[in-house]
């Protein structure tokens, strides 16, 4: 790394530091002691929820089907979908104690001793959901009707990602728009919405661009996969610039195509037999709502009134 690197690397951790320490002196966050983990308090989830009743009404003509999730996810269905394999440090399991009162026993003596007493854990067979679509292929059935199906879902991921980025949490909410059909339907779904999200995210008062760009894949033929996927076009970010023009700006949301990677994997097949495709697009609530606290302040009733009425504050 060179000394301007270097410097330009120094600079963005204190740029990260000072929007961190406005959030949490100003009542928006409360520190939970680890990085990336923060408890919201009524200002932020004021906003929050603005956000994401904005994010909604622009998507209402989908007319999309409504499903709710818990934060949580069966091992066999996440399984299926192959997160493991490109994104094995991101996942986190749950596990529980199975064991009898001699294990217990152990258990506490290893705790009194300051040691680590999750290895008297089993795994639970669960999941942390890593991201809120997961568990919508394996409920619509093998066959998707003519014209495909679209599904509103929101709920909490889970990425085990510690920064002290405030704009990178380790638990989040994204709210998603799923539709799966044939690669055309899905790739409609995917373009089409990009114009209209990044109307919505500007009327917000924010600087917002789309490029394109890749999941963060593990290891050596995770970075194969990343160059395929912006070769591909498969992803775009809205982003923002909260650190500031010298910096990178920061994804807030995303416009997805998965092609058959899902359809194979759940043997899902459209009206005509063919594989089905899927795409999504995403809003990242908490992301976006601390680009608008970064943008505008700590205090809504401050905004401008523009900003205000676009989100109906």
């Amino acid at each position: 790394m060179t000394t301007t690197d270097t410097t330009a690397a120094t600079a963005l951790d204190a740029a990260r530091a000072e929007l961190r320490g406005r959030l949490l002196a100003d009542g928006v966050l409360i520190d939970l002691g680890s990085p990336g983990l923060y408890g919201r308090t009524g200002v932020f989830e004021r906003v929050s929820a603005a956000v994401d009743a904005a994010a909604v009404r622009s998507q209402a003509d989908l007319h999309a089907d409504v499903l709710r999730f818990p934060p949580v996810e069966p091992l066999a269905a996440f399984e299926r979908t192959d997160y493991i394999a490109s994104f094995p440090d991101l996942a986190a399991s749950i596990s529980g104690f199975t064991g009898d009162d001699r294990t217990h026993r152990a258990l506490l003596a290893a705790r009194e001793r300051g040691e680590r007493w999750e290895t008297f854990l089993e795994p639970a067979d669960l999941m942390l959901t890593p991201a809120v679509c997961h568990p919508v292929y394996g409920l619509v059935g093998d066959s998707i009707p003519e014209g495909g199906r679209t599904f509103d879902i929101v709920g909490d991921s889970f990425r085990r990602e510690p920064s002290l980025d405030p704009m990178r949490l380790q638990a989040f909410h994204m709210h998603e728009f799923v539709h799966i059909g044939t690669p055309d339907s899905a790739k409609e779904h995917r373009d089409g919405r990009i114009p209209g999200m990044r109307a919505l995210l500007e009327s917000f008062g924010i600087a917002v661009d789309v490029v394109p760009a890749n999941d963060p894949f593990f290891g050596r033929v995770g970075q194969m996969l990343a160059r395929n996927q912006v070769e591909q076009s498969l992803k775009y970010e809205f982003v923002t610039p909260v650190y500031g023009p010298d910096h990178e700006p920061t994804a807030i949301s995303s416009a997805n195509l998965h092609e058959d990677h899902f359809g194979t994997s759940f043997g899902l097949r459209t009206a005509d037999g063919e594989v089905a495709h899927s795409a999504c697009i995403a809003f990242g609530l908490e992301r976006i709502t601390i680009a608008l606290f970064a943008a505008h302040g700590t205090d809504p009733d401050r905004w401008t009134p523009d900003v205000r009425a676009a989100l109906a504050l």
